[in-house]
């Protein structure tokens, strides 16, 4: 006699009684109990993986490499003694930023799973995965914008002369002149700052006078976010095809720019300047803080995308050699760049008579005011605009779907059973979600939302704070040496001691000293000659906070929650829960406690 358990799905216990003799009589009984745990994810759609050998590589390189590159990387350079700015930023690079991009894509390609599951690790820091997908979250929202205004300009370029070249356009006031070697224009405005405050963002005030939505920025902020939601609704098998346009494309019109720059009158001065080391800055504090916070920026650390895109990776995959080559390339396009800009700097600083030093800009002046303003120089000036323009939606396109990536992943990993079937629906809400909300920086006044957004939402001290609590996390509380036995599992060999020294020491000192200075520099936040109000940096520092706080915050709650003595607690918050050793298509799932049954084995009773 054998009695089943039907009821299989959902990991209910399924029971089957074995009796060795044909027949049974009432006083039988059964000799052995087979209990059959199965899966839990029958019904739930496999996890994808990258499709092609070098999917992962490029869509790291499109995700790292985005609009910092171009436009701060280039001004720190010249702003802070020119070459000798590479050796703070080389060390950064080597003691902190290359140790953290290692260990983020690493730990997502041996648990197989986004930001927030990996603190399976290290239970009691999985408040840096909730504080990462806040992070990302804000900075979701407010870097498309500078990609809405992108577009903009790209559709005003299809012109045969540009708006910004000439004086008669309704926007213009008495003030424009487009002579740029006029030696005295302190009571005058350019055609270009007209173009960009006037026109297209008709900027108020302060941030106390919103105004009406932009209703031509509302329509490319929408077209922004529906390429971000085309490039990657399909998932990694379809974004992976995606970066091989996306994170190349960037790099030809670097080149044809480059090429195109050089040749300009004043382009060699420009590029003098940029290489030209001025040891003595090296003396100044600032020089250094500039230098960490480009590398932590600019390599996208702390957000949890770097995770996401390495869980997608098969378990064997070489990371180690993936994520030093991505690092490579993320600064020399840094410095390619800075060939670019500074050639096109050297040509203004020619024609306007003015100083190199006062020519060069950062963020959005850059790409926004001076090369549109050198642009207006160039014979065929709508075609450098459309490459231009082209290339920063590029480049900021993969940044942006990679970040999202992210955020999406994270959750869905972590709520399988409800988002995995409904991944396009749920990227669909995120995505409108996010755009209604980013509507704030678009409105008239919208440049002000935009700045507040940048300068405490997402960078700074937040990520700062984050990072050293990852860092930490992994090296010193679930142990450096079991992290170096998992990545042995994974590529074969264990890396040299070099990064073992970096994740338990000099990063978190690193990060700790740049995190200290930057609160002690920090100072109101100002646009221009206006000061924001106090109640508009209170909205900064909740959206700053909405972050920092997760990570004690969920340390706490979990201490409150669990029961036992304070040394029982304090052991189960440190201990990891499981221990993944592949993912889901790789070998079985081990966890730590061996007495427990993994799926699909039996138990015998």
């Amino acid at each position: 006699m054998a009695t089943n358990g039907t009821k299989a799905s959902d990991g209910h216990v399924l029971t089957e009684t074995v009796n060795d003799a044909p027949t049974t009589t009432p006083n039988d009984k059964p000799k052995t109990l087979v209990v059959k745990v199965q899966k839990t994810k029958k019904d739930i759609p496999e996890r994808e993986t990258w499709a092609g050998k070098f999917d992962f590589l490029l869509s790291c390189v499109g995700y790292a490499i985005g609009l910092g590159n171009v436009w701060r990387f280039p001004y720190l350079c010249g702003k802070n003694g020119g070459g000798a700015f590479l050796i703070p930023y080389f060390l950064t690079l080597i003691f902190a930023g290359m140790p953290l991009f290692f260990l983020e894509t690493a730990l997502g390609q041996y648990t197989s799973i986004g930001g927030l599951g990996v603190w399976k690790l290290a239970p009691m820091f999985k408040g840096v995965g909730l504080a990462a997908a806040v992070l990302s979250f804000w900075l979701n929202i407010y870097y498309i914008v500078i990609i809405s205004w992108a577009i903009y300009y790209l559709y005003n370029s299809f012109t045969a002369d540009l708006p910004w070249q000439t004086c008669g356009n309704p926007w213009n006031t008495d003030r424009c002149y487009t002579n740029y070697s006029i030696p005295d224009t302190r009571n005058l405005t350019s055609a270009v700052v007209e173009f960009w405050e006037r026109n297209m963002h008709q900027l108020t005030d302060g941030l106390e006078k919103p105004g009406e939505v932009r209703i031509p920025l509302a329509i490319t902020l929408a077209i922004a976010w529906v390429l971000v939601y085309f490039c990657i609704w399909k998932g990694v098998g379809w974004t992976g095809k995606v970066v091989y346009f996306s994170a190349t494309y960037p790099y030809f019109m670097l080149f044809i720019l480059f090429c195109r720059g050089i040749t300009l009158p004043g382009a060699f001065d420009g590029i003098v300047f940029y290489i030209t080391p001025d040891f003595e800055k090296l003396k100044q504090s600032e020089v250094w803080l500039d230098a960490a916070t480009q590398i932590f920026f600019s390599y996208g650390l702390g957000l949890g995308s770097l995770i996401a895109l390495g869980s997608y990776n098969p378990f064997n995959n070489n990371v180690y050699r993936d994520s030093i080559i991505v690092c490579c390339i993320n600064s020399f396009t840094s410095m390619f760049a800075g060939f670019v800009i500074f050639s096109i700097v050297g040509f203004m600083s020619n024609v306007t008579k003015r100083p190199i030093a006062d020519v060069a800009a950062s963020g959005p002046g850059l790409a926004f005011l001076a090369y549109p303003e050198a642009v207006t120089q160039l014979p065929i000036s709508p075609l450098w605009a459309i490459l231009f323009f082209s290339m920063l939606l590029m480049l900021g396109i993969d940044s942006q779907f990679c970040t999202v990536e992210g955020f999406i992943t994270a959750l869905v990993d972590e709520f399988p059973q409800v988002l995995r079937k409904r991944r396009e629906i749920f990227i669909a809400i995120v995505c409108l979600i996010s755009y209604i909300i980013g509507l704030s920086n678009i409105t008239q006044g919208g440049l002000y939302v935009f700045k507040l957004f940048d300068y405490y939402s997402a960078s700074g001290m937040s990520l700062l704070f984050l990072v050293f609590f990852e860092c930490i996390s992994i090296s010193w509380f679930y142990g450096v040496n079991k992290f170096y036995d998992n990545i042995e599992e994974m590529v074969g060999y264990r890396p040299c001691l070099w990064w073992k020294a970096c994740w338990v020491v000099f990063t978190p000192l690193i990060v700790a000293g740049v995190f200290l200075f930057s609160a002690v520099q920090m100072v109101p936040l100002t646009m221009g000659d206006y000061v924001f109000p106090a109640w508009g940096q209170g909205v900064g520092w909740c959206m700053a906070l909405s972050s920092m706080m997760l990570i004690p915050g969920y340390m706490g709650y979990m201490f409150l929650t669990l029961k036992g003595t304070y040394k029982e607690r304090l052991r189960m918050m440190i201990k990891p829960l499981v221990l993944v050793k592949a993912q889901e298509n790789g070998p079985d799932q081990q966890t730590e406690n061996q007495n427990q049954n993994p799926a699909n084995e039996e138990a015998y009773i």
